[in-house]
Protein backbone atom coordinates (compact mmCIF):
# COMPACT_ATOMS: atom_id res chain seq x y z
CA UNK A 1 0.00 0.00 0.00
CA UNK A 2 2.63 2.54 0.60
CA UNK A 3 4.72 1.88 -2.78
CA UNK A 4 1.03 3.14 -4.52
CA UNK A 5 1.30 6.28 -6.16
CA UNK A 6 -1.03 8.61 -4.78
CA UNK A 7 -3.51 11.16 -6.91
CA UNK A 8 -5.53 13.90 -5.22
CA UNK A 9 -8.39 14.87 -7.45
CA UNK A 10 -9.44 18.16 -7.29
CA UNK A 11 -12.75 19.12 -8.67
CA UNK A 12 -16.29 21.18 -7.58
CA UNK A 13 -18.03 18.50 -9.71
CA UNK A 14 -18.79 15.52 -7.67
CA UNK A 15 -19.49 12.78 -10.53
CA UNK A 16 -16.05 13.68 -12.15
CA UNK A 17 -14.47 13.02 -8.82
CA UNK A 18 -16.05 9.86 -8.67
CA UNK A 19 -15.27 9.05 -12.43
CA UNK A 20 -11.69 9.79 -12.42
CA UNK A 21 -11.49 7.81 -8.74
CA UNK A 22 -12.65 4.80 -10.43
CA UNK A 23 -10.57 4.86 -13.42
CA UNK A 24 -7.51 5.78 -11.54
CA UNK A 25 -7.84 3.41 -8.62
CA UNK A 26 -8.69 0.75 -11.88
CA UNK A 27 -5.41 1.43 -12.89
CA UNK A 28 -3.74 0.78 -9.23
CA UNK A 29 -3.32 4.28 -8.20
CA UNK A 30 -4.69 5.65 -4.59
CA UNK A 31 -6.74 8.27 -4.43
CA UNK A 32 -8.17 11.27 -2.61
CA UNK A 33 -10.19 14.08 -3.27
CA UNK A 34 -11.04 17.55 -2.96
CA UNK A 35 -14.15 19.74 -3.98
CA UNK A 36 -12.84 23.12 -4.16
CA UNK A 37 -9.23 24.78 -4.00
CA UNK A 38 -9.04 25.25 -0.62
CA UNK A 39 -9.61 22.29 0.68
CA UNK A 40 -6.97 21.00 -2.23
CA UNK A 41 -3.99 22.91 -0.49
CA UNK A 42 -5.46 21.26 3.00
CA UNK A 43 -5.34 17.54 1.57
CA UNK A 44 -1.78 18.41 0.20
CA UNK A 45 -0.35 20.09 3.70
CA UNK A 46 -1.64 17.14 5.72
CA UNK A 47 -0.16 14.71 3.35
CA UNK A 48 1.00 15.26 -0.27
CA UNK A 49 -0.02 13.42 -2.84
CA UNK A 50 2.29 12.22 -5.84
CA UNK A 51 0.27 14.03 -8.43
CA UNK A 52 -2.83 16.34 -8.20
CA UNK A 53 -5.56 16.62 -10.64
CA UNK A 54 -6.58 19.94 -10.58
CA UNK A 55 -9.74 21.53 -12.38
CA UNK A 56 -9.25 25.33 -13.32
CA UNK A 57 -12.61 26.70 -12.87
CA UNK A 58 -14.03 26.45 -9.74
CA UNK A 59 -15.77 28.79 -7.26
CA UNK A 60 -13.63 30.66 -4.55
CA UNK A 61 -10.23 29.36 -5.55
CA UNK A 62 -9.78 28.19 -9.11
CA UNK A 63 -7.09 25.95 -10.26
CA UNK A 64 -4.59 28.67 -11.31
CA UNK A 65 -4.34 30.04 -7.64
CA UNK A 66 -4.16 26.54 -6.50
CA UNK A 67 -1.08 25.63 -9.05
CA UNK A 68 0.84 29.30 -7.89
CA UNK A 69 0.30 28.48 -4.29
CA UNK A 70 1.84 24.90 -4.94
CA UNK A 71 4.42 26.23 -7.34
CA UNK A 72 5.25 28.62 -4.22
CA UNK A 73 5.75 25.27 -2.69
CA UNK A 74 7.78 22.62 -4.59
CA UNK A 75 7.50 20.57 -7.99
CA UNK A 76 4.24 18.56 -7.26
CA UNK A 77 3.29 17.11 -10.25
CA UNK A 78 0.10 18.82 -11.75
CA UNK A 79 -2.72 17.53 -14.60
CA UNK A 80 -4.64 20.50 -15.30
CA UNK A 81 -8.70 19.67 -16.32
CA UNK A 82 -9.97 22.62 -18.46
CA UNK A 83 -14.06 22.82 -19.15
CA UNK A 84 -13.47 25.57 -21.43
CA UNK A 85 -11.80 25.42 -24.76
CA UNK A 86 -9.67 28.20 -23.94
CA UNK A 87 -6.34 28.51 -25.10
CA UNK A 88 -5.53 30.81 -22.92
CA UNK A 89 -6.42 28.98 -19.54
CA UNK A 90 -4.43 26.18 -20.96
CA UNK A 91 -1.11 27.79 -22.23
CA UNK A 92 -1.36 29.86 -18.94
CA UNK A 93 -1.87 26.58 -16.96
CA UNK A 94 1.05 25.15 -18.58
CA UNK A 95 3.48 28.57 -17.62
CA UNK A 96 2.48 28.53 -13.91
CA UNK A 97 4.04 25.05 -13.81
CA UNK A 98 1.77 22.52 -14.92
CA UNK A 99 2.86 19.17 -16.65
CA UNK A 100 0.13 18.49 -18.95
CA UNK A 101 -3.98 19.27 -19.50
CA UNK A 102 -6.93 17.46 -20.52
CA UNK A 103 -9.97 19.30 -22.08
CA UNK A 104 -13.62 18.46 -21.20
CA UNK A 105 -15.21 16.67 -21.87
CA UNK A 106 -12.50 13.91 -21.74
CA UNK A 107 -11.93 10.07 -21.44
CA UNK A 108 -10.92 8.63 -18.29
CA UNK A 109 -8.62 6.55 -19.94
CA UNK A 110 -7.05 9.52 -21.53
CA UNK A 111 -6.71 10.83 -17.93
CA UNK A 112 -5.63 8.01 -16.38
CA UNK A 113 -2.72 7.76 -19.61
CA UNK A 114 -1.47 11.37 -19.15
CA UNK A 115 -1.28 10.69 -15.30
CA UNK A 116 0.89 7.69 -15.44
CA UNK A 117 2.90 9.18 -18.55
CA UNK A 118 4.06 12.12 -15.93
CA UNK A 119 4.12 9.55 -12.93
CA UNK A 120 6.49 7.65 -14.78
CA UNK A 121 8.78 10.38 -15.36
CA UNK A 122 8.74 11.88 -12.28
CA UNK A 123 9.82 8.81 -10.61
CA UNK A 124 11.98 6.96 -13.58
CA UNK A 125 14.20 8.74 -15.88
CA UNK A 126 14.05 7.55 -19.52
CA UNK A 127 16.01 4.73 -20.95
CA UNK A 128 19.63 6.47 -21.98
CA UNK A 129 19.84 6.60 -25.74
CA UNK A 130 22.84 6.26 -27.67
CA UNK A 131 26.08 8.63 -26.86
CA UNK A 132 24.03 10.08 -23.77
CA UNK A 133 24.38 9.49 -19.88
CA UNK A 134 21.85 9.27 -17.72
CA UNK A 135 23.47 9.90 -14.54
CA UNK A 136 26.82 11.81 -15.34
CA UNK A 137 26.40 15.34 -15.16
CA UNK A 138 26.15 17.24 -18.74
CA UNK A 139 27.48 20.78 -18.63
CA UNK A 140 27.45 24.07 -21.40
CA UNK A 141 29.16 27.15 -20.51
CA UNK A 142 27.64 28.38 -16.85
CA UNK A 143 24.83 25.57 -17.02
CA UNK A 144 24.90 21.90 -15.22
CA UNK A 145 22.65 19.04 -15.45
CA UNK A 146 22.42 16.44 -12.90
CA UNK A 147 20.69 13.33 -14.50
CA UNK A 148 20.60 11.43 -11.05
CA UNK A 149 19.80 13.98 -8.54
CA UNK A 150 17.51 15.74 -11.69
CA UNK A 151 18.78 19.27 -10.42
CA UNK A 152 19.86 22.02 -12.75
CA UNK A 153 22.46 24.71 -12.19
CA UNK A 154 23.53 28.28 -13.39
CA UNK A 155 27.05 29.13 -12.03
CA UNK A 156 26.33 26.18 -9.36
CA UNK A 157 22.79 27.76 -8.14
CA UNK A 158 19.99 25.34 -7.89
CA UNK A 159 17.50 26.75 -10.71
CA UNK A 160 13.80 24.57 -9.69
CA UNK A 161 11.99 22.98 -12.31
CA UNK A 162 9.52 21.36 -13.52
CA UNK A 163 9.63 17.55 -14.50
CA UNK A 164 8.65 18.46 -17.70
CA UNK A 165 11.54 21.33 -18.18
CA UNK A 166 13.72 19.28 -16.71
CA UNK A 167 13.15 16.95 -19.16
CA UNK A 168 13.32 19.51 -22.43
CA UNK A 169 16.43 20.69 -20.99
CA UNK A 170 18.25 17.48 -20.90
CA UNK A 171 17.31 16.75 -24.54
CA UNK A 172 18.43 19.65 -25.55
CA UNK A 173 21.61 19.55 -23.65
CA UNK A 174 22.54 15.46 -24.73
CA UNK A 175 23.05 17.16 -28.31
CA UNK A 176 23.95 20.68 -28.40
CA UNK A 177 24.53 21.28 -31.67
CA UNK A 178 20.92 19.78 -32.81
CA UNK A 179 17.58 21.23 -33.44
CA UNK A 180 14.78 19.22 -32.02
CA UNK A 181 11.53 19.69 -33.56
CA UNK A 182 8.69 20.33 -31.25
CA UNK A 183 7.38 16.28 -32.14
CA UNK A 184 10.88 15.22 -31.39
CA UNK A 185 10.84 17.02 -28.00
CA UNK A 186 7.44 15.13 -27.64
CA UNK A 187 8.52 11.60 -28.33
CA UNK A 188 11.47 11.58 -26.17
CA UNK A 189 9.48 12.89 -23.46
CA UNK A 190 5.98 11.13 -23.29
CA UNK A 191 7.04 8.42 -26.02
CA UNK A 192 5.98 7.92 -29.79
CA UNK A 193 2.00 8.56 -30.21
CA UNK A 194 1.53 10.91 -26.97
CA UNK A 195 -1.16 13.84 -28.27
CA UNK A 196 -0.27 16.95 -26.79
CA UNK A 197 -0.25 20.50 -28.72
CA UNK A 198 2.95 22.42 -29.92
CA UNK A 199 1.66 25.14 -28.08
CA UNK A 200 2.55 23.52 -24.64
CA UNK A 201 6.19 22.37 -25.72
CA UNK A 202 6.36 26.62 -26.24
CA UNK A 203 4.98 27.28 -23.18
CA UNK A 204 7.16 24.98 -21.56
CA UNK A 205 10.17 26.32 -23.08
CA UNK A 206 8.48 29.94 -22.30
CA UNK A 207 8.47 28.94 -18.77
CA UNK A 208 11.94 27.69 -18.97
CA UNK A 209 13.73 30.41 -20.29
CA UNK A 210 12.13 33.20 -17.79
CA UNK A 211 13.70 30.67 -14.94
CA UNK A 212 17.02 30.90 -16.24
CA UNK A 213 16.66 34.44 -16.70
CA UNK A 214 15.67 35.45 -13.90
CA UNK A 215 19.76 34.02 -12.76
CA UNK A 216 21.73 35.70 -15.35
CA UNK A 217 20.81 32.94 -18.14
CA UNK A 218 19.54 34.74 -20.78
CA UNK A 219 20.85 32.37 -24.13
CA UNK A 220 19.68 29.19 -22.64
CA UNK A 221 17.51 28.08 -25.32
CA UNK A 222 17.41 29.11 -28.60
CA UNK A 223 14.50 29.05 -31.74
CA UNK A 224 15.19 28.16 -34.92
CA UNK A 225 12.10 29.43 -36.40
CA UNK A 226 9.79 26.99 -38.57
CA UNK A 227 11.66 24.25 -36.92
CA UNK A 228 12.41 23.97 -33.48
CA UNK A 229 15.03 24.37 -30.38
CA UNK A 230 18.24 24.06 -29.84
CA UNK A 231 20.94 24.95 -26.43
CA UNK A 232 21.79 28.29 -26.75
CA UNK A 233 25.81 28.89 -25.64
CA UNK A 234 24.51 29.28 -22.12
CA UNK A 235 27.04 32.43 -21.37
CA UNK A 236 24.67 34.59 -20.50
CA UNK A 237 24.53 37.09 -23.10
CA UNK A 238 21.64 39.20 -23.35
CA UNK A 239 18.93 38.43 -25.74
CA UNK A 240 19.97 41.34 -27.68
CA UNK A 241 23.05 39.87 -28.49
CA UNK A 242 22.61 36.07 -28.46
CA UNK A 243 22.17 34.26 -31.72
CA UNK A 244 18.22 33.25 -31.49
CA UNK A 245 17.51 32.99 -35.22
Amino acid sequence: MTSMPQVLVVDDDPHIRQLLAFALEKAGLAVREAEDGEAALAAVAEQAPDLVVLDINMPRMDGLDVCRRLRAQGDLPILFLSSRDDEIDRILGIELGGDDYVTKPFSPREVVARVQAILRRARSPRPVEAGESQTETLSRGRLSLDGESWSARWDGAEVGLTVTEFGILKILLSAPSRVFTRDQIIDRLHGPGFAITDRTIDSHVRNLRGKFAAVGGHDVVETRAGVGYRLGPCLGVQPDVASRA
